[in-house]
């Protein structure tokens, strides 16, 4: 069968840093380098839907969120003017608490939704300052509202109700999740992943080859 969705979720900095005796400053760039090179690889694999989880869940705490922010920012200003993006009409969505992030990082992401909301050739979806089980919990909550307005009766909630308002709703389940850094579940798209298989890439993003995707592809 072949794959329609492949969801990531990438280790943090830190680590490599910290194993290659690097700047953080330095290991975000080459984190956000590497990154760049996904619409490309999804593009010339035919993989119509990636999502992504950038980084540790617990990013929004750290040291280095300001860095983490700005790098953002700049990622974003200019993904929507690639190439690869206008070429093949990829449409960029967001998913998790990212408007809660400083004002340059959350007017990028919306300029990269805005400039590519018509595109249609593929879907690259990123998860920032993402929690599964909030996504979970948040689609309860537009639930429990509808069920007070007598929008809903308690006895039509579904499943498919519940998949209906999560971040992810219009989307196929992940087909594959990879794993990079710990070999752990991180809860990416944890409503939808239930029969997805799990993928650990036994390496940090950071060490980030195009083979890791075409592997899965031949799986």
């Amino acid at each position: 069968m072949a794959i329609r969705h492949i969801a990531a979720s990438l280790d943090d900095v830190s680590g490599w840093c910290r194993k290659n005796n690097a700047s953080n400053e330095e290991g975000f760039r080459r984190y956000f380098s590497l990154l760049g090179r996904l619409p490309e690889l999804q593009a010339r694999l035919n993989i119509p839907v990636l999502t992504v989880n950038l980084g540790s869940e617990n990013i929004e705490k750290s040291d280095d969120y300001l860095v983490f922010c700005s790098c953002i920012a700049g990622f974003f200003d200019e993904l929507p003017n690639k190439e690869v993006i206008v070429k093949h009409r990829v449409k960029i969505s967001i998913f998790g608490k990212w408007y809660n992030m400083p004002g340059k990082a959350v007017e990028s992401l919306k300029k990269a939704i805005e400039e590519t909301k018509e595109y249609d050739g593929f879907f690259l979806n990123f998860c920032i300052n993402y929690d599964g089980q909030d996504e979970i919990v948040d689609a309860c909550r537009v639930i429990a509202k509808q069920v007070e307005l007598g929008k809903l009766d308690p006895e039509m909630i579904t499943k498919e109700a519940i998949k209906e308002n999560i971040y992810s709703s219009y989307f196929l389940p992940p087909d594959v999740v990879l794993v990079y850094g710990e070999e752990r579940l991180t809860g990416l798209l944890l409503w939808d992943s239930v029969n997805s298989r799990i993928k650990f890439a036994g390496k940090s993003f950071m060490e980030f080859d195009e083979g890791d995707f075409e592997k899965i592809l031949m799986m």
